[in-house]
C-alpha cells in the first residue's frame, strides 16, 4: 500500500500487521538485506526460530514492533531492493516501518524520549542562547546521567555543541555579498544543525557561492521534520513541510535554486515532501532543491565552477552518508573535493548508524557502535590528513570514534580556496 496518508486503512493496526507481514515473507524469499542494518538481521533472527520456520503470518505484534524500532531510516534498503514501485509487489521497506510507528504513535501516544527529540528547533534556540551553559551542561557527567534517566540520551554519547552566534545570525548581520554574475541565485536551506551547532559549515557554503558568483539568501525555514518522522509524528512533520514549502516556493518561483548542506534535509525536501503534503508546490520545490555538492558539480559540468585553488589538502577520508547515497546522485562530494590539486580522496561508503535520533537513545547507543565500526576502522587505517562528512550526526559518530570531528566537504573546498583556515583535525571549524 502506498503512503496514503487520507484513508482510513492506513492508519489501521490490523491492515499495518497484514502488510508488514506481507513484505517481511518477500524479505525472507530474498534476503539480499541479510547484513544491511540491525532491522534486517532481526527479523531474519525471528523468521528463523524454530517456532516460526519462516513464516511471517506467525510473527507477533512484538516480533514486528522489534524490527520497526531498530529501522533508523537509512534509506538504503530502497536503493537494494529488487521490489520497488513500480514493480507489483510495491516494496518500500523504510516507509513501511516509518507507518509503522506512525500507527503506533497514534494508538498509544508519542514517548517523552521521541517527543523531546523531536523539538530540534525550540532546543536549538535555548542551547544556542545559553551556549556556554548549555555546552558545559551537556559534558557535566550528573546532568548526563539525569539526561539518560529521564529522557533515555545515553550518558556516553556526544552530543552536538551550540554556537552562542547562529548561522542565521552571522548572515544577517553581514547581508548578501554580490549579484549573480550570470543570473544564479541560491535559496539556502541551511539546516539546523548548521544554524544552532556549525554555523562554519554554512558560512563555508555562503563564501564558495559567492566566490562563484551565485547570490545567496537565507529565507525563512524550519527544521525540515525528521525528527518528528523518527518519532512516528506525521502531524507535526506535515506541519513543517508546509511552512518551509511556502517560504521555499515563493522563491523558486523568483528563479532561486534551493542548496541544502545537510543530507538528511535534502532528501526530505527531495522525496519526503512530496509524499507527505499535496500540491504543485511543493514538487517544484522537490525539483529545484539540491545538496551543495551536487550544484556545485552541476557548475562544473558546465565550466562555470572556479577552479583556481589556494593550496591542496592532502590526504582526506570521505564518509558518504547513507541519505546522499539513497539520492542516486553519485559521488558529488568526492569529485568536488577531487577537483583540488595535491588532494586525494579515500571514498568510504559505510554507514555511522547514528541516522538521525536513533543513535542518540541509550538502548541503541551499544549497537549503533558496533553498526558503525567498519567504519571508523577504515578511516583509521586510511590515516588521513583530514576527515570528512556531509553529514553532521555521521560527525558525531566519527568524533565519537576516533576523537577528531570531520570537516563538511564544503569546508575542504573553502580551504582549498584560502577561504577558511583549518587545522586538519575539525578542531577549529567546530568552534
Amino acid at each position: 500500500m502506498a503512503f496514503e496518508l487520507d484513508k482510513e486503512a492506513f492508519w489501521n493496526q490490523s491492515k499495518t500487521e497484514g502488510e508488514i507481514r506481507r513484505v517481511f515473507d518477500i524479505c525472507n524469499g530474498c534476503r539480499r538485506c541479510f547484513n544491511l542494518c540491525p532491522s534486517f538481521s532481526d527479523l531474519f533472527g525471528r523468521l528463523d526460530k524454530e517456532s516460526v520456520d519462516g513464516d511471517a503470518e506467525k510473527l507477533g505484534s512484538e516480533d514486528l514492533r522489534s524490527v520497526t524500532d531498530l529501522c533508523y531510516q537509512c534509506k538504503l534498503c530502497f536503493n537494494n531492493c529488487p521490489y520497488t514501485p513500480p514493480h507489483r509487489w510495491d516494496l518500500d521497506f523504510p516507509r513501511l516501518m516509518l507507518r509503522s510507528k506512525a500507527v503506533q504513535v497514534r494508538r498509544e501516544g508519542q514517548s517523552l524520549q521521541d517527543r523531546f527529540l523531536g523539538q530540534v528547533d525550540r532546543i536549538g534556540r535555548l542551547g544556542s542562547f545559553f551556549a556556554p551553559f548549555s555546552n558545559w551542561a551537556n559534558r557535566n557527567p550528573f546532568n548526563r546521567w539525569l539526561m539518560e534517566k529521564f529522557l533515555g540520551i545515553h550518558r556516553d554519547r556526544i552530543l552536538p555543541r551550540y554556537a552562542s552566534e547562529t548561522f542565521r545570525r552571522w548572515f544577517d548581520k553581514r547581508g548578501a555579498k554580490n549579484s549573480p554574475t550570470d543570473g544564479r541565485k541560491v535559496a539556502l536551506f541551511y539546516t539546523c544543525s548548521v544554524n544552532y551547532n556549525q554555523p562554519d559549515i554554512g558560512k563555508a557554503c555562503v563564501k564558495v557561492l559567492e566566490k562563484n558568483g551565485i547570490q545567496v539568501v537565507c529565507p525563512e525555514q524550519r527544521c525540515c521534520g525528521m525528527p518528528y518522522l523518527d518519532g512516528g509524528d506525521i502531524e507535526a512533520t506535515q506541519k513543517s513541510a508546509r511552512a518551509n514549502i511556502e517560504t521555499l516556493h515563493a522563491l523558486v518561483k523568483e528563479g532561486y535554486d534551493v542548496v541544502v548542506p545537510g543530507p538528511t534535509c535534502s532528501y526530505m525536501l527531495k522525496q519526503e515532501y512530496p509524499v507527505l503534503i499535496e500540491g504543485g508546490e511543493v514538487q517544484k520545490v522537490a525539483e529545484t532543491t539540491f545538496d551543495i555538492c551536487e550544484y556545485l558539480m552541476a557548475l562544473h559540468s558546465e565550466g562555470k565552477l572556479d577552479t583556481r585553488f589556494a593550496k591542496g589538502i592532502g590526504r582526506v577520508a570521505y564518509q558518504i552518508p547513507c541519505h546522499l547515497r539513497a539520492q542516486n546522485m553519485g559521488y558529488k562530494s568526492r569529485d568536488l573535493m577531487q577537483l583540488i590539486p595535491d588532494t586525494t580522496v579515500h571514498l568510504i561508503e559505510k554507514c555511522s548508524a547514528i541516522d538521525g535520533t536513533w543513535g542518540l537513545k541509550q538502548q541503541y547507543f551499544n549497537l549503533s557502535l558496533k553498526v558503525a565500526e567498519p567504519l571508523l576502522r577504515e578511516i583509521r587505517q586510511s590515516q588521513p590528513d583530514l576527515t570528512a562528512s556531509d553529514c553532521p550526526l555521521a560527525g558525531l559518530q566519527i568524533e565519537q570514534g576516533i576523537g577528531e570531528r570531520p570537516f563538511h566537504p564544503v569546508q575542504v573546498l573553502a580551504m582549498a580556496y584560502g577561504l577558511e583556515e583549518g587545522t586538519g583535525d575539525g578542531k577549529d571549524l567546530s568552534r
